[in-house]
């Protein structure tokens, strides 16, 4: 498989409109838990990365509800500023978000350390879950 390069943009947040590169990052295996990333800048010049994360594999009705109620957000929690469930995606997915660094290695290891404590907790709720499917089909 090929290693998968992801780019942060920066977000114009009036407009919606992806302005410019911020970088460009090399993920391993993990890049298919990511859903989206991109920045945005506040008043004071500082840069926010919110990046979306989400299930790597389609998921049944009973497991959506399954996941959110055994997913652990404090597993993420060291490697963010902040981590919220969003409603209304296909699969469960959880906004997270975290300073910008313009250090290239800094920021590929930030990236990884979110992703794969991201893996880690969702390969534990699939186990966890893997016999609670009578608990949650009504």
């Amino acid at each position: 498989m090929d290693e998968t390069v992801i780019v942060i943009m920066l977000k114009d947040k009036q407009t919606g409109f992806l302005e410019k590169e911020l970088s460009c990052y090399h993920l391993g295996e993990q890049q298919n838990i990511l859903l989206n990333i991109y920045a945005e800048q506040n008043e004071q010049n500082e840069i926010t990365v919110f990046a979306k994360l989400t299930c790597e594999k389609e998921i049944s009705d009973w497991e959506y509800n399954a996941i959110l109620d055994y997913y652990d957000m404090e597993t993420v929690k060291p490697f963010v500023n902040a981590i919220e469930e969003l409603e209304g995606e296909y699969n469960p997915v959880w906004l997270v978000s975290f300073p910008f660094s313009d250090n290239q290695k800094e920021m590929e290891q930030k990236l990884c350390d979110i992703l794969q404590s991201h893996q880690k907790e969702l390969y534990s709720v699939y186990e966890a879950i893997a016999d609670k499917k009578d608990d949650y089909i009504e």
